[in-house]
């Protein structure tokens, strides 16, 4: 990854490609992201990503991965999904096909802290609420992820409740169309 001098330059999202893949193991496996993505017994390998997060793979599950870029630096990995109908015991009760949900991360935590979590959310939810089928967007982080919290709450989510989900605990939090 390049290093990042202007942080005011235009955050943008551009769809994951193939060749993306061996910067997201790297990032995948980096402690700050390890602590919330899974932790350290999930710690993928590179056989995994190429395999899992592969645009085609996340496609067949309605998932739409992106790579943040500052300018033209890569600073990041977001995903969107089709909240009903995720499987594997997500979103069960979830009735409506406009619902979204987002996941984001930075690769480099010497960016953390600065705002750039919070304009890659709001990039990622104007991006989404252009498609008039969304109705409003939902995440879940970690109830001890005070970070990601007040990111999302900047960028117009709300809390709702703490909700069991696969992964453990989350608070669930909406953002909904403006």
């Amino acid at each position: 990854m390049l290093p990042v001098t202007d942080l005011h330059q235009a955050l943008t999202l551009r769809p994951l490609r193939e060749a993306d893949l061996p910067m997201l193991h790297d990032w995948l496996n980096r402690p700050h992201l390890v602590q919330w993505w899974g932790g350290e017994a999930a710690r993928p390998s590179l056989a995994q990503v190429l395999a899992e997060y592969a645009p085609a793979a996340l496609a067949q599950d309605r998932v739409t991965p992106y790579i943040a870029l500052l300018g033209n630096t890569p600073i990041g990995y977001a995903q969107s999904y089709v909240a009903l109908g995720s499987g594997g015991g997500w979103w069960e009760d979830e009735t409506d096909p406009g619902v979204r949900g987002i996941d984001q991360s930075l690769a480099d935590p010497a960016l953390l802290g600065q705002g750039l979590g919070t304009r890659l959310v709001r990039t990622l939810v104007a991006q989404l609420f252009a498609d008039p089928a969304v109705t409003r967007i939902q995440t879940d982080p970690s109830p001890d992820n005070g970070r990601a919290i007040r990111c999302y709450e900047k960028a117009g989510f709300r809390a709702v409740r703490v909700v069991e989900t696969p992964d453990g605990p989350a608070l669930y939090m909406l953002c909904e169309r403006p």
